[in-house]
């Protein structure tokens, strides 16, 4: 804290230093001014903004789909289920939905009794958001994750991987969400592809 000091001096102490007079508040009579290191302020501000970004990001919606009807194979809904599995790992919330295709509405307890399967297999890791809701012919239900299971899960993950390779034994490498969702596009194409 310097005080009142006209420009000139100002400008010279900074310039002494090797540094920028910055003004801070221009409002304020006199302004305020600081000596500082401009360069390095703005990095720091960009990497503090940057970190709240980071941290305040939307949880992303993925959706699901347990095939083009409700027939599907036990195998098909496991894989669909260890998919909802690594999108709600990864702090997303997961739309599963249920299509029913001709008269297969006529047969709603099948696609629910699927839906149920899905949440019931994926309980250890979410919370249901949103029960069963129908858009025309097809159902679908949320889970969103629970943060302290899935810490807990995590954790869990990483111990066991530590004492595999404790062991001299190989560790799988998961596929990343990124992996995961052009999977999913491109069976969502597929999929589309098929109804037309």
């Amino acid at each position: 804290m310097i005080g009142v000091v006209e420009t000139s001096e100002a400008l010279r102490m900074a310039q002494e230093r090797g540094m920028d007079l910055v003004e801070v508040n221009p409002e304020q009579r006199p302004p305020l001014c600081q000596i500082m290191d401009y360069g390095k302020y703005k990095y720091e501000l960009s990497k503090k903004e940057a970190k709240q970004r980071a941290g305040s990001r939307a949880a992303e919606m993925k959706e699901i789909r347990l095939g083009r009807s409700v027939k599907i194979d036990k195998h098909d809904v496991e894989i669909r289920i260890d998919q909802a599995r690594r999108f709600l790992m990864g702090g997303h919330k997961v739309m599963v939905t249920q299509k029913f295709r001709g008269r297969e509405i006529a047969h709603k307890d099948i696609g629910l009794g699927n839906l149920k399967k899905v949440a019931d297999a994926l309980m250890d890791l979410c919370r249901l958001e949103q029960a069963p809701r129908w858009f025309g012919k097809q159902a679908s239900i949320i889970v969103a994750p629970d943060k302290t299971k899935v810490d807990a899960i995590k954790r869990k993950l990483d111990k066991e991987r530590a004492e595999k390779l404790a062991r001299g034994e190989k560790v799988e490498e998961e596929k990343t969400l990124e992996q995961l969702d052009a999977e999913l596009a491109a069976e969502k194409d597929h999929d589309e592809g098929d109804e037309e």
